[in-house]
């Protein structure tokens, strides 16, 4: 391997990650070639992961951040530090399959692709799918596209609406052109955020079906993670879309709120602060956000309407643990949120 360039930088971001390290790694190593690398970009963990790596696999660059800077923070920092054409990006609560990678990057030889994510399988239960990539609502909402689906036995590669962050790969000239990841994001919607912002640059997100790699997933909600998710849902909906097509789609913005308020009071009561300091949040960082959109929109290639193509207007609320709750929800609200959409589209020219 030259000591200039690699053809592909596996990057992982660690947290207190040792006790799935070993795993990640020891699945990881076998896979890859001798012109590519391996990234582990330490969040200031506390429980020995980072001297731990160091010890075991001595060949792996470990990268350390005093502090935990967040995940899209941990992204960049390891992404200057990468050397490869590729750059591939890897939770460390997953195992790869043997051919994941060249997979991941025979789908990046088509110049119109930005973010090519596998196929994620329940470490659990690896017959069953993790995500298929993300659906994403318009509403800027994120879900795992075909969990709890059986394990796709052929598949195509396919657009998606925007790629998982638990394993994804792009060019490195791709992710230099986006700026990377937008670390005021710190946690949560990180991915979608960089999906979309792929889209509106004329590229395309896909899934990568023969390409498969194991997730220890569950649904958790720690503290400020509903902050998190809310603040840069928020976020990357304000720097993404025209103001006129964020007025078009306010009825359906409005909605939203009222359905997230609703998830919170009846099962996250706790913690139903979190949503109002997501707002003002996004009223103390306006100026910032103001500049962030702007840089957003000067690199648009694409329409919003190629942008809300790639969504859907079905929210999975069944993701959410809500049980019998989600099958009036669907009644009741997906028929609204399609309507507000095909009439959005009607008024929305770009």
């Amino acid at each position: 391997m030259s000591s200039s360039s690699a053809r592909a930088s596996v990057i992982i971001v660690n947290y207190n990650g040792g006790q799935y390290l070993e795993r990640c790694l020891t699945t990881l190593l076998p896979t890859l070639g001798p012109e590519d690398e391996v990234l582990l970009v330490d969040n200031g963990s506390t429980d020995g992961s980072a001297e731990w790596v160091e010890r075991r696999f001595p060949f792996v660059q470990v990268i350390r951040s005093p502090v935990n800077g967040g995940f899209s923070y941990g992204c960049n920092l390891g992404a200057r530090h990468a050397r490869g054409t590729y750059l591939v990006f890897l939770n460390p609560d997953t195992a790869v399959s043997p051919g994941w990678l060249e997979e991941l990057i025979a789908a990046l030889q088509d110049p119109g692709v930005a973010l090519a994510t596998p196929c994620i399988l329940l470490m659990d239960a690896p017959a069953r799918v993790n995500t298929l990539g993300n659906d994403v609502h318009y509403t800027g909402l994120a879900f795992c596209r075909g969990i709890g689906t059986p394990r796709p036995v052929i598949g195509e590669v396919e657009d998606v609406a925007a790629i998982s962050g638990a394993a994804f790969a792009l060019r490195r000239e791709v992710w230099e052109a986006l700026g990377g990841m937008d670390e005021a994001c710190f946690l949560y919607v990180e991915d979608t955020d960089l999906s979309w912002r792929a889209v509106l640059a004329g590229y395309r997100c896909v899934v990568v079906p023969q390409a498969v790699v194991y997730h220890r997933y569950t649904l958790r909600f720690g503290p400020n993670k509903i902050f998190y998710q809310e603040r840069n849902r928020y976020r990357m909906l304000l720097k993404s879309l025209r103001w006129p097509t964020l007025m078009a789609l306010l009825p359906a913005l409005l909605l939203a709120e009222v359905v997230t308020w609703g998830y919170v009071v009846m099962y996250q009561r706790r913690r139903w602060t979190e949503k109002g300091r997501a707002y003002f949040w996004i009223v103390r960082h306006w100026q910032e956000l103001m500049a962030c959109r702007k840089a957003v929109q000067a690199a648009r290639r694409a329409r919003d309407r190629d942008l809300l193509a790639r969504c859907t207007s079905r929210l999975a609320f069944e993701q959410t643990g809500a049980g019998a709750v989600a099958h009036w929800a669907h009644r009741l609200l997906d028929p609204l949120f399609g309507l507000i959409l095909r009439t959005a589209l009607i008024l929305i020219r770009w």
